[in-house]
């Protein structure tokens, strides 16, 4: 089994949300470990959140089912039927096609680091629960929910 060094996986800070919505997940960190040891079913991502930064907007995938494992530190998962607080060793499951719009919110003093883990579906669709945003995944655009794009970064 191919070890992956942790240390040479690049690191993405923020998202590819369009303005305004990229402003609360600016902080997050994502290091892609499945893409590093060439998975091409599921993907495996290292996020670290810091305080006050949310993991993403609050959304569900049509065609992929997410799963997600605290290791350090507390996070506040907001769905659609509340709010729970997850601690390290804590996990969640979001099967596809659900509905139930979720994301983390770091509520606490320090960064929690977790592992998130999704099929990679090219039929995926995201779609936000609480902003007018949805992104059909295999070309990572992000599209009002009328199907009309949001300009592209720097145009």
């Amino acid at each position: 089994m191919p070890r992956i060094d942790i240390a040479h996986v690049p690191e993405r800070k923020g998202t590819g949300y369009p303005a305004p919505f990229d402003a609360r997940c600016a902080e997050r960190i994502r290091q892609r470990l499945g893409d590093a040891g060439g998975l091409t079913d599921f993907g495996v991502n290292l996020m670290r959140l810091p305080p006050g930064n949310w993991s993403s907007q609050r959304h569900w995938h049509s065609a992929e089912d997410e799963f997600v494992f605290i290791l350090e530190g507390e996070v506040t998962l907001i769905e659609d039927g509340g709010e729970t607080v997850l601690r390290a060793g804590d996990c969640a499951a979001f099967p596809k096609n659900s509905g139930n719009g979720h994301h983390l919110v770091n509520r606490s003093a320090a960064t929690a680091v977790y592992l998130e883990v999704g099929s990679r579906s090219p039929a995926d669709v995201i779609t936000c629960s609480d902003v007018d945003m949805m992104s059909p995944s295999a070309d990572g655009r992000f599209l009002h929910k009328d199907g009309t794009p949001y300009p592209a970064p720097g145009a």
